[in-house]
């Protein structure tokens, strides 16, 4: 092994750490020297020499023959004391101990002018990212909570009680339960690029930080956390440049986690594109908004779609349910011997108790929303807590409790999922609609409940209902567009929140109202017709035409026509051309000859 170092090229490489040049030959154990001295840099210098680099593996198997002395010994400064033992060489890049070889390493990684590492790369078996570097590790385990610990903290509950396991993701059976696709795929780790689509809190990004917690624990891909909100395009390009190298140098795959990612226009989400396609990245979006509007379609096609629903009520129970063991808060509707049992052995320790209706508040009141569901718990706790007073003469007992009413108090009014540009803003016009149109005139108020009490457009209502008045009831009920009109002038004059009523009048006027599309579907039929015409369109018959000037009278314009209250009886006269002839445009169709 030494004869084959010592005939290698002297090619110069710069050393990551101390930037200075060694040559290829020396690079290696100058780097296992500088990276131990930089770690036990506070520590004396045997017990540097004891002890190896923590948890790092050698590059060389321990049947490998010994370095001689001489060989990879670099000049280093005289401030790096510490030489450690062959058995404890540094390894940078080894991904698979079992392929990777010595020699393959040190020709492949350092051949020509160039840095041993790459400026910002992760190193596969470090566990602090580098500096300045996007990654984010998740935190694998729970934190030791308590009510204490919410007052002297900054961090939302919702964060610190993020599941890490599938087994503690509730409310998503239909996408990651049992026996499903996505399930035995997270289980091997075979991860497909994924578009996560769904409200506010239901899960996205606790799902990707799943995967990211299973791929940490097995190693078998590198993580990195992105906001579209918050990077550009160069800093994207960066962290895929990393994971290249990584792909290249590791062979360990990387899964980029971007929320928010209908944030990026159309050309920075082509970014990925090339890099999704050949592998380089595993690319998982989060999103609240449609992506069939917000995403690109060619990166559409090369990610699979997951649609996560509103949490229901029943989730909900269960995520609070979890959250008040995780804090030791206790609920009043348990087994009173358990409590008692409880009360002998916390000691000084400050007991809480919260009502089974105060959590049923909680899940009703959020809207499918775990992160305010759990944010409204913290805030009502943290309240309670720091306006509890010991009862005791001693002052070392407290009892708290948390009632209904201080669930409420946190938690105003239900959160209405409505966004005026999205798409619950068509959802909901087009359910108030289809309602209107079936008569059904209480699920006409409760959609436009839902639109107006979300902060829509009352204009934009009223607009909608002046259509409908003639597109839906036209001539069944005359007056029904005269009623839209009027309420959209009266919505002008008032506006909200008076305009409320207003608008609520026709909408059930309009629901109760008969309904006819004869003039909708005659309509739609003449432009069927105009648009079916071959060749160029008949022209208008001469006696339908006006004259007015003398040449016009003498071309025959107007000649034959007859004026109708001239006549006593009905008139027969032909208003079509002659091609249309007998034509009726209330039973055509265009499949008609």
């Amino acid at each position: 092994m030494a004869n084959e170092m010592t005939s290698a090229p002297p090619d110069s490489v710069q050393c990551p750490v101390c930037f200075k040049d060694f040559e290829s030959d020396t690079i290696n154990g100058h780097l296992d020297v500088c990276l131990l001295s930089s770690v036990t840099d506070s520590s004396p210098s045997s017990a540097a020499e004891d002890s190896g680099p923590p948890v790092k593996k050698s590059r060389i198997s321990a049947e490998a023959a010994p370095r001689s002395p001489g060989v990879n010994k670099p000049a280093v400064s005289s401030s790096s004391t510490a030489s450690p033992s062959s058995s404890a060489v540094f390894s940078m890049f080894q991904a698979n101990k079992n392929k990777l070889s010595l020699q393959s390493e040190r020709t492949g990684l350092f051949s020509g002018k160039q840095t041993a590492v790459n400026k910002g790369i992760k190193r596969s078996l470090l566990d602090e990212a580098e500096p300045g570097q996007a990654v984010t590790e998740p935190v694998t385990a729970t934190p030791d909570l308590s009510p204490r610990t919410l007052l002297s903290t900054n961090k939302p509950l919702a964060e610190m009680l993020r599941p890490n396991t599938l087994e503690e993701y509730f409310g998503q059976s239909k996408v990651v339960g049992e026996q499903t696709l996505l399930r035995s795929l997270l289980d091997s780790q075979e991860i497909p690029s994924l578009i996560l689509w769904g409200p506010p809190g239901c899960g996205k990004t606790t799902l990707a930080h799943i995967i990211a917690s299973t791929s940490k624990k097995k190693g078998t891909a590198r993580f990195v956390t992105l906001s579209a909100t918050s990077t550009s395009t160069n800093e994207v390009r960066e962290v895929i440049k990393q994971a290249q190298n990584e792909l290249r140098l590791c062979k360990r795959k990387t899964i980029l986690f971007i929320d928010e990612i209908h944030r990026f226009n159309k050309s920075q989400q082509d970014t990925f594109l090339p890099h999704v396609e050949c592998g380089t990245v595993t690319l998982i979006g989060a999103t609240t908004e449609n992506p069939s509007f917000q995403v690109n379609a060619a990166l559409l096609s090369r990610c699979r779609v997951l649609v996560l629903e509103k949490l229901s009520v029943e989730a909900m129970g269960s995520i609070l349910d979890r959250a008040v063991a995780a804090l030791g808060i206790r609920v009043l509707e348990q087994d009173k011997a358990n409590l008692k049992h409880q009360d002998q052995t916390d000691g000084q320790k400050p007991k809480i108790y919260i009502e089974q209706k105060a959590l049923d508040t909680i899940a009703h009141l959020c809207d499918g929303d775990a992160r305010a569901g759990l944010n409204g718990l913290q805030l009502a706790v943290q309240a309670q807590v720091s306006s509890a007073r010991p009862l005791g003469h001693d002052g070392s007992s407290q009892e708290i409790l948390v009632k209904e009413e201080h669930i409420k108090e946190g938690l105003q009014r239900s959160h209405i999922l409505y966004d005026k540009a999205g798409e619950e803003h068509y959802n909901c016009i087009s359910a108030l609609h289809k309602s209107m149109r079936g008569s059904h005139e209480n699920a006409s108020l409760y959609w436009l409940g839902r639109m107006l009490e979300g902060g829509e457009d009352p204009l934009y209502v009223a607009r909608r209902l002046v259509r409908f008045a003639s597109e839906d009831v036209g001539l069944a009920d005359p007056s029904a567009l005269p009623q839209a009109v009027s309420a959209f002038q009266a919505c002008h004059f008032i506006g909200m929140p008076e305009c409320e009523v207003i608008l609520a009048q026709c909408v059930v006027y309009l629901a109760r109202a008969p309904k006819s599309v004869d003039i909708y579907k005659a309509y739609a039929s003449v432009k069927a017709c105009l648009r079916n015409h071959k060749g160029p369109l008949p022209s208008v018959p001469l006696h339908l035409r006006n004259a007015s000037t003398k040449l016009m009278k003498q071309l025959g314009y107007a000649k034959g026509y007859k004026y109708n209250p001239a006549f006593c009886v009905p008139v027969e006269q032909n208003y079509l051309p002659d091609e249309l002839q007998g034509i009726n445009f209330f039973t055509w169709t265009p499949s008609d000859p």
